[in-house]
């Protein structure tokens, strides 16, 4: 396990930062070592600074995935970029350069070939101006101070081929291991820590000198502050620097928990080859312990010691393997995360044994009863690891990591590598999996390795047969699930038959209770499908798959079989408020009080019943009966509904249901509609993107009871009821700077039957500018109606398949009247009433563009054609405030074929309204970057 090739990759820089302009000045002596087989005539460089240089790096693309745009508005000088002055060898001959597409990689041209074995000496000379850190933590921060990583060129890795990353923030540079020397000025005012090493310091006027050094290490990470917050602590076996504090817990607390986190690091993973470890705020803030510990700290459950304690422990161990452990951290970056998740779960279970996911909420009187708050704090991984599994968005360990959702790649990945490792010291022994850590560690630390090295430690570590682990619980995104599909019971055994309903051959753990107490446990494997297994009968009233929930398993509401018979097996109903975790031995209901308004029912209380946990599920049901005072009458929704996952690509769900809901569309007149329905959801391999397409089929059936009084409304009393087929195909790519979406709709009812098609475009533009277009045309196939009610509208739809959110669905004047759903016609201006419905055709653009941030300017154009009558050109045109896209919008005409409206009377009553108050709508906004 030589380190000696690494000796070989050396670098030199001379850096001044420049506090006025934010640039660093570099100048950088690199000797390049061919450890190739193979002749070169080209290296490449890391230069992940220019990441932030313009809007087409991979870093802005990254960005925009995640529906984040800050990099895409920045101002030019706001933007850090990487200025090359020179290229030149050894014989100062120049050298020809560029860059790859994604802008962040260097190539440079050799004059002449490099052999194998052999270097070469090359000089850069190049500035960085900085970033703000709003982008991203690097860069400069508006009190003064610098994070700096990745922010000098470093060689790119070749092993038969180039490793090319682009940067795409998830902390995952792959570079040769350097020994490095930096001579850094920097200005007198600021504070420096490095994880490197400060070999001399010196003061100068206005400025000061430091020489850091890293010796086999990836890469400098220098933190300037304008105050003095690093300390270094010095442990017998490791020394750390560090700015991580806890105000609420004693400085002596802090020291005796940092010497308690290094005595477990150091018998759990071995001896840290440098002299220090940087333990930084801002590196726990890139990858902190992720739920209650983000709360405000006022709010947070847990205990200064514990909360400390955790937080250290995380950020030393990322640090401590991320310095030394050299994997390829964008292809096995999960080997790492496993390593220190599974550290972080054995450090809970030895000092912490008691600690509730919950902390001292758990004792609270109001939490204590929900499932949440009786879960360990190291149930949290299964937990949220199913989160995505659940949502069939679950990802294999060893996917690339700028292939992962941002939640799997933050989150679900890191933890249920962590859990595996668990899984599989429960399985062959805790003790073989620790000391195969510790071996791993020990030989290969500060060496380029790979997954297969660690994999062959730990097979022979045990005799027993762990292929599964790599082939499938790493390598697939394959469910596991098990059941005990029946039991025979004889004087002295128990015939167990285990299903293995995903097919995933892995082991299963079997336990057997009495009296809620364990008092027998199994391992059994090798379950392709099906397979019976006989054990002692020691008299056990229940068995019990994955009792201590070591497994992350899909689903554990089928875990339990009941050894006293048929009746002892229901499950008991349990109602709790609010949605809470499952537990699998009871049917849970959970309840929730309810507001709704319309102007008709007014403001509407109610109570909602369903079944849907914090993890999802295939059945759910929702119901939510409530009460209208303003009519005085029962409403409310009900629905069933089942979602089956296929695959991970191409056709992957399906979804079944059929709902039914009341309410008043106006003065004492109610709808009641019964709808099944069935659709089929298609998405492309790659998970980040955003393209979906859905395939549905409905049959809505309207039933509706009219006030007698009401004869002037533009529907047809006398048959009240009516009945619609609706087929639909949606096509949708949801990006934040290229929206497409389109989609085909065709309705087909007792006496009509019409096809629609839509299209909406959005485009941010390189200047920042927005431009939103949307077509639609819709057609009757056959009309035999007598009024508009089935119409195409132009600017209101009438929605007689209750689709929309009206809160006035049947207002002709008021403020209610004002709302606009942008659908059919899409017109913003009330026109004439000759011209606001199509019982032929209609055919419309809509357009809008922004003039400064949320201020719009839009235009509507279109074609209206009646039976009887000649088509007629319509249009419209006016001011739109979008403060939130779809969810918040203004819209104040100024032309239209009305005139100019500005001048007309009451103003005020022709202003149109966008609201979203439905709270899945708005939760949509905030997680749509995390799935």
């Amino acid at each position: 396990m030589g380190i000696k090739g690494h000796a070989q990759y050396e670098t030199s820089l001379t850096v001044n930062l420049n506090e006025y302009t934010k640039e660093l000045e570099i100048k950088q002596e690199f000797t390049y070592y061919n450890n190739s087989n193979y002749n070169l005539g080209v290296l490449y460089f890391n230069d992940w600074a220019n990441a932030y240089s313009d809007k087409n790096t991979g870093l802005a693309k990254r960005f925009a995935q995640e529906f984040k745009k800050s990099l895409h508005l920045a101002k030019a000088d706001e933007r850090g970029i990487t200025t090359i002055v020179s290229v030149v060898d050894d014989a100062y001959n120049g050298l020809q350069w560029g860059r790859t597409e994604g802008k962040d990689i260097l190539k440079v041209t050799l004059n002449k070939m490099l052999p194998p074995k052999e270097t070469t000496k090359i000089f850069i000379t190049y500035k960085v101006k900085l970033p703000p850190n709003k982008f991203t933590p690097y860069g400069y921060d508006p009190k003064g101070g610098y994070y700096l990583k990745d922010w000098y060129l470093t060689p790119a890795v070749y092993d038969g081929k180039w490793a090319l990353y682009s940067n795409k923030n998830l902390e995952d540079l792959h570079t040769n291991v350097t020994n490095t020397v930096i001579d850094f000025k920097f200005p007198d005012s600021l504070y420096l820590a490095s994880n490197f090493n400060v070999t001399s310091s010196s003061s100068f006027p206005n400025g000061q000198f430091a020489q850091l050094r890293g010796n086999l290490q990836r890469g400098g990470e220098i933190i300037l502050k304008t105050n003095d917050e690093f300390i270094t602590h010095t442990t017998p076996y490791m020394t750390f620097l560090t700015n991580i504090k806890a105000p609420r817990y004693s400085p002596i607390g802090q020291g005796l928990s940092i010497n308690k986190v290094a005595d477990f690091i150091y018998n759990n993973l071995g001896e840290y080859p440098h002299e220090k470890v940087l333990v930084s705020e801002l590196d726990y803030n890139k990858d902190p312990l992720y739920g209650l510990n983000q709360l405000p700290s006022f709010i947070r459950p847990y205990e200064e010691q514990f909360q400390f304690e955790m937080k250290f422990l995380k950020t030393a161990l990322n640090s401590i393997l991320k310095e030394s452990m050299f994997l390829n951290p964008r292809k096995e970056q999960w080997l790492n995360s496993a390593i220190a998740n599974y550290l972080m779960i054995a450090y809970v279970e030895q000092y912490y044994p008691d600690q509730k996911l919950l902390g001292k909420l758990s004792r609270i009187w109001g939490f204590r009863s929900f499932e949440l708050a009786k879960m360990d704090f190291n149930d949290q991984y299964a937990f949220l690891y199913n989160l995505t599994a659940r949502k069939n968005l679950d990802q294999a360990l060893q996917t690339p990591n700028d292939s992962l959702i941002k939640f799997n790649q933050k989150i679900a990945n890191k933890y249920k590598a962590g859990l595996g490792l668990a899984y599989l010291a429960d399985y062959i022994g805790k003790e073989k999996v620790d000391e195969s850590i510790k071996t791993f560690y020990k030989y290969y630390k500060l060496n380029t390795v790979k997954v297969l090295d660690f994999e062959s430690i730990l097979k022979r570590s045990t005799t027993q047969d762990i292929n599964w682990f790599f082939k499938d619980y790493v390598s697939t995104d394959r469910k596991i699930d098990f059941k005990i599909k029946k039991v025979k019971k004889t004087e002295d055994s128990l015939l167990v038959t285990i299903k293995n309903k995903e097919g995933t051959n892995v082991p299963i753990s079997v336990f057997g209770l009495k009296n809620d107490s364990v008092i027998s446990e199994y391992w059994f494997s090798d379950i392709a499908l099906e397979k019976t297994f006989t054990i002692a009968n020691n008299q056990e009233d229940k068995l019990v798959l994955n009792y201590d929930q070591k497994i992350p398993e899909f689903n554990q509401r089928d875990n339990w079989k009941s050894l006293k018979g048929f009746l002892s097996s229901n499950k008991k109903l349990k109602f709790t408020f609010f949605k809470d975790a499952e537990n699998p031995y009871f049917n849970q209901v959970f309840y929730v009080p309810v507001l709704n308004f319309n102007v008709y029912d007014g403001w509407v209380p109610g109570m909602r019943l369903y079944n849907k946990t914090l993890l999802e599920r295939p059945f759910v049901y929702d119901f939510s009966p409530s009460y209208s005072f303003k009519e005085k009458a029962f409403v409310g929704y009900g629905k069933f509904s089942y979602r089956k996952y296929l695959s991970k690509s191409g056709l992957y769900v399906a979804n079944y249901a059929i709902g039914a809901s009341t309410s008043h569309f106006n003065v004492n007149s109610r709808y009641t509609s019964i709808t099944p329905s069935f659709s089929l959801g298609f998405r492309p391999a790659d998970l980040i993107s955003n393209k979906r397409e859905f395939l549905s089929f409905r049959y809505v059936n309207i039933l509706r009871d009219f006030d007698p009084s009401l004869q002037n409304l533009a529907n047809d009393p006398d048959n009240p009821d009516y009945s619609v087929f609706n087929a639909r195909y949606i096509n949708r790519n949801n990006g934040i700077l290229d929206y497409n979406s389109w989609f085909v709709d065709f309705q087909l009812a007792g006496n009509f039957s019409k096809l629609s098609f839509e299209y909406e475009y959005r485009k941010l533009f390189e200047n920042n500018r927005q431009l939103n277009l949307r077509f639609f045309a819709g057609k009757f196939l056959s009309n035999r109606t007598q009024t508009d009610f089935f119409s195409f509208a132009l600017d209101r739809p009438t929605d007689y398949l209750f689709d929309y959110g009206y809160l006035g669905r049947s207002e002709d004047s008021g403020i209610y009247s004002q709302q606009i759903i942008i659908a059919e016609g899409g017109f913003k201006s009330f026109l004439d009433k000759e011209y606001r419905f199509s019982n032929n055709w209609m055919a419309t653009v809509n357009g809008s563009f922004n003039l400064w941030r949320w201020i719009e300017l839009y235009g509507d154009a279109g074609l209206v054609k009646n039976n009887g009558f000649s088509e007629k050109f319509v249009y419209d045109s006016g001011v739109r405030l979008n403060l939130v896209t779809d969810y918040f919008e203004l819209y104040l005409p100024l032309y239209s074929n009305n005139g100019w409206e500005v001048s007309q009377p009451n103003y005020g009553e022709k202003i149109r309204f966008i609201i979203t108050v439905s709270p899945k709508t708005l939760t949509g906004l905030f997680t749509r970057k995390w799935f």
